[in-house]
């Protein structure tokens, strides 16, 4: 009986550790802003995220479905490397939201902060050729269930000038 336990023990160990690793290297949490140093058209947030934009984008639930869809309108605008942006959602269920980021970048290097309500503390990221990731902490409204999301936002410039997310 112990060799048996012993032996699933040791089989569910390693199974767990194989999903993390593949999770971790293989999957989108591996992705870094410096593999998009070299590919594409340089994306700087402070020209391309500038004036009046219109974004429309979905949100996915924890098991790969789509749960909301939303049209955000969004006003940036710069000085020099200090940025303020607003952003206004609709979603589809009839919900708002207003968020007003303050944004600094780093020139030499490409860092971002991000600072807004209902991130808690600063987000950091980067830009690098053209890919540019932001990772933060957003606290949810009370009717969303006041949950505190690790986020992961990736943008990516392509040629024609279309930023997805």
């Amino acid at each position: 009986m112990s060799l048996l336990f012993s032996t699933l023990l040791f089989g569910t160990i390693l199974a767990l550790f194989i999903i993390w690793f593949c999770s971790v290297k293989l999957g989108f949490l591996s992705q870094d802003p410096d593999h998009y140093a070299h590919q594409g058209t340089e994306f700087d947030i402070r020209e391309r995220l500038c004036g009046d934009m219109i974004c429309e984008g979905v949100i996915y639930g924890p098991f790969g479905r789509v749960n909301t869809r939303f049209v955000a309108h969004m006003h940036a605008k710069w000085k020099g490397n200090i940025g303020h942006m607003t952003e206004s959602f609709s979603y589809d269920n009839g919900d708002t939201l207003e968020r007003v980021w303050d944004l600094k970048v780093n020139s030499n290097d490409g860092l971002i902060e991000a600072t807004a309500p209902d991130i808690i503390g600063t987000g950091r990221g980067k830009q690098s050729g053209s890919g540019v990731r932001l990772c933060y902490n957003i606290k949810l409204p009370k009717s969303a269930g006041s949950y505190v999301l690790n986020t992961v936002d990736w943008l990516y410039l392509m040629e024609n000038g279309t930023i997805i997310n």
